[in-house]
């Protein structure tokens, strides 16, 4: 068999911020519909126990204020690198997905100028001005999106190395008097893919992502406080909970499906799928849709590790940071071998859905 580029993940690194918010800190809050309605306060233990049984999020991880969504990125990617043992100076790309930039955590204020990747860049001390920082916004799938623009160029030989991150400070662009407002966190997560020749059936085998604006491009928005008093020049990250998650379940498995076909696999070569952490009762909607197409009775132990119980929904920082930890044997029950077949899936605001096939070397 005559050699091939493929691309690999050499180094894998997290971010998870010590401060642990768990769901009894939102008993006391007042929250707010939509039009502006109070709900009752002393109905908060029933609205936080429902809240668990659908999402699964019993705590959530914020990042102190005196780090910003660049500074958890930069850290994850300082592990990524160690873990690959390599020099940053050989990187050819730095690219970070994120959503809303380093956010001022007092004023909501959203910072973008110089990009996420510039900083880290800086932060990193990489000098080599042949490496090319830059940021992609694509919603919760972004990173997996960063990865599949990285694999592009690597196998193209525009490069040999590229840092991905994803990273995110949820926290602090979320309305507190939105019950939505439970299920986002903080962190961040990097990955070092490098370009390999090899004659073997391995690394990115294959990727798909689709983008549905028209009729669902603001399912995820920005929109004032519900509290009918707040100011209204102060956006928070709103969303239409029901219709996303239809959205997600009616579409991430087809783009699963596609992706496998491609790769020339089936849902029975799988040995795990790595899915955005939104919602545990979607996931289990989209393996369950997915199994059922396969023909597959139930899913084999360990198919889907979940990160969502203690580390919430932190968007771009969801797959990476969930990668990283069972990749390093970090999340009791899982592990990852080699010749193992991993999917990783998202979606999110856009409306976006991505898929990537990965072989284990």
């Amino acid at each position: 068999m005559s050699k091939r580029i493929t691309c690999q993940f050499v180094g894998t690194g997290s971010f998870v911020p010590e401060r642990c918010i768990r769901n009894a800190e939102f008993l006391h809050r007042t929250f707010f519909l939509p039009q502006g309605d109070a709900l009752d306060p002393a109905d908060n233990a029933r609205l936080v126990a429902k809240f668990l049984e659908i999402t699964g999020i019993a705590e959530r991880r914020w990042a102190p204020d005196g780090l910003a969504a660049s500074d958890l990125g930069a850290e994850a990617s300082r592990a990524a690198l160690s873990d690959a043992d390599i020099d940053p100076e050989t990187l050819d790309y730095v690219i970070v997905a994120h959503n809303f930039g380093d956010v001022c955590p007092r004023t909501g204020q959203i910072d973008t100028v110089p990009t996420l990747a510039a900083r880290i860049k800086q932060k990193l001390g990489i000098r080599n001005s042949a490496c090319i920082a830059y940021d992609l916004p694509f919603g919760c799938p972004g990173w997996v999106q960063a990865v599949i623009q990285a694999d592009g160029f690597l196998r193209a030989g525009q490069g040999r190395r590229a840092l991905v991150v994803g990273t995110e400070t949820l926290s602090r662009v979320i309305d507190p008097h939105d019950r939505d407002s439970m299920l986002y966190a903080d962190g961040a997560g990097a990955v070092v893919l490098e370009a390999v020749e090899t004659d073997a059936s391995v690394g990115i085998l294959g990727h798909r992502t689709r983008s549905d604006a028209v009729d669902h491009a603001r399912l995820l928005r920005m929109a004032p406080s519900y509290h009918p008093d707040a100011p209204t020049d102060r956006l928070y990250l709103k969303m239409d909970g029901r219709k996303v998650y239809e959205y997600a379940v009616q579409t991430v498995p087809g783009v699963v499906s596609d992706v496998l076909q491609r790769a020339g696999l089936t849902l029975h070569d799988v040995n795990m799928l790595l899915a955005h952490q939104a919602n545990v009762k979607m996931n289990q909607a989209i393996l369950k849709r997915l199994l059922r197409k396969a023909g597959i009775a139930c899913a084999p132990s360990g198919m889907m590790p979940m990160t969502i119980s203690w580390l919430g929904n932190s968007s771009v920082a969801t797959v990476p940071t969930l990668f990283d930890l069972v990749r390093h044997g970090r999340l009791e029950g899982y592990a990852i071998g080699s010749g193992d077949v991993l999917v990783f899936a998202s979606v999110g605001a856009g409306m976006n859905v991505n898929a990537m096939v990965y072989r284990c070397p």
